[in-house]
């Protein structure tokens, strides 16, 4: 069973019916026993940093995420969710992420002429082998929407960049922790055996 994490946060819905389309058997839920019986966890989200802090803390969800860490069971955050796994956010100063991963969370410059929010397809680029790329060719083309991105404060965790306006760090891996700035649910071909490959890690 995959339990995809609900903090009233959007985008919730697609990650639900991408996992139907794969054959999964998926909760979404905030329940911290479903959360922890399930095989994967997803992390999904649009919406504002601290805002989803608030909601992910008053929730009760901060320890119950954590936990799913520390048991090794697949966590997979996307989108907002590759930001919360971080350790702050210029979106949002003096919140603290869940510190999760060690980096910060910048504001896509806006002087190169290039529109933000960043909306759109982008080829992705390898600087370490990942376990969510595997059977993706580099430079494959993935959907992004985000005003804010990844800067990571450790380099080998870092498994697909990409460029607009910056040099985005669109997905990182470590132990049983993966994430994503782009969504592979609306990915395409490609998103999907993105999520197949996670589905396919065991705690």
């Amino acid at each position: 069973m995959v339990a995809v994490i609900d903090y009233d946060a959007g985008n919730i819905k697609s990650v639900e019916k991408a996992m139907i389309a794969l054959g999964e058997s998926v909760e979404v839920t905030r329940q911290r026993d479903t959360i922890l019986s399930a095989d994967h966890v997803i992390l999904p989200g649009v919406g504002a940093f601290g805002n989803a802090m608030e909601k992910l803390r008053g929730y009760g969800l901060v320890d119950v995420i954590n936990e799913v860490v520390d048991r090794q069971i697949p966590l997979l955050g996307i989108c907002l969710g590759l930001q919360l796994l971080f350790e702050s956010s210029e979106e949002s100063p003096g919140v603290a992420g869940l510190g999760i991963l060690p980096g910060e969370i910048l504001k896509l410059p806006d002087d190169r002429g290039l529109k933000i929010p960043h909306i759109g397809w982008n080829s992705l680029s390898y600087p370490n082998s990942g376990r969510l790329f595997e059977g993706v060719s580099e430079q494959s083309y993935v959907y992004f929407v985000h005003s804010y991105y990844l800067k990571a404060g450790k380099q080998d965790i870092v498994t697909a960049t990409t460029e607009y306006a910056a040099l985005i760090h669109a997905s990182v891996e470590k132990g049983n922790v993966f994430a994503c700035q782009f969504h592979p649910e609306k990915s395409s071909d490609v998103g999907m055996k993105i999520l197949q490959n996670f589905l396919a890690q065991q705690a």
